[in-house]
């Protein structure tokens, strides 16, 4: 979706399921909102977005802050999905799979708070971020896509998207990232969007878990919550 701030923002309408195709305007990913004017915010209104979750740490709060943060007419929520993971930058393997490993079964309580609020979000478009709209919030869609019943393949197409459109604001996130005192070289290693790295996050799931559904009833989330975040994609909201 081309607003004017942003570089990925993306609808998860539009995939097929055995249900039918998941519905637009209901669930939005997107990358960071701190560089949205009041009319790139008026725009997301006007499309429909009546709660923003924010899966930012504090220090990205703080150097870049949220402009619906105090909206008065959106949800604003805070949710630090990754705080206190640290994957291991010396590790010759694949760092982002590491990643999302560690946070599928370290951050299961942040896992399960973003996707209850979610589940009981008003009526109105959910859009969901963080930096570059890519790990963390990578994380939380591909849950919703699996939970809707889209198939793995295009799970994993919808994470790849990201490479190419955050490609004119690498440097930029980079260089934030070393302002809160990331080393450049390590850091650019965590901007890759690789198919082959979803594909093995799926199949961990599946592998540790068993299913999608079954990891959300895990951490937490009773078959209530889990109908209506089906709904949130297919059905009445």
């Amino acid at each position: 979706m081309p607003i004017p701030g942003t570089h990925n923002v993306r609808d998860l309408g539009g995939y097929a399921t055995a249900s039918g195709p998941t519905q637009f305007r209901r669930l939005l990913r997107a990358d960071a909102l701190h560089r949205l004017d009041e009319t790139g915010v008026a725009t997301l209104v006007d499309t429909g977005v009546t709660t923003v979750i924010d899966l930012r740490h504090s220090d990205e709060l703080a150097h870049q802050p949220n402009p619906f943060a105090a909206h008065g007419a959106v949800r604003y929520h805070n949710v630090s999905l990754l705080d206190g993971l640290a994957p291991s930058l010396m590790t010759e393997g694949d760092l982002l799979l590491e990643l999302y490993q560690l946070a599928l079964s370290q951050r299961q309580g942040a896992i399960a708070q973003v996707l209850s609020l979610i589940a009981d979000a008003p009526t109105g478009t959910v859009l969901f971020h963080c930096t570059a709209g890519k790990d963390r919030t990578g994380i939380i869609a591909a849950l919703l896509l699996g939970i809707a019943g889209v198939e793995a393949s295009d799970i994993v197409d919808d994470y790849a998207q990201t490479a190419a459109l955050i490609a004119p604001i690498v440097a930029d996130i980079t260089e934030g990232a070393v302002a809160r005192g990331a080393d450049p070289e390590s850091f650019r290693r965590l901007l890759a969007s690789e198919p082959e790295t979803m594909v093995a996050t799926l199949a961990f799931i599946e592998a540790e878990f068993g299913s999608v559904p079954a990891y959300l009833a895990l951490i937490g989330l009773d078959e209530a919550a889990i109908t209506r975040l089906r709904n949130r994609l297919l059905g009445e909201i």
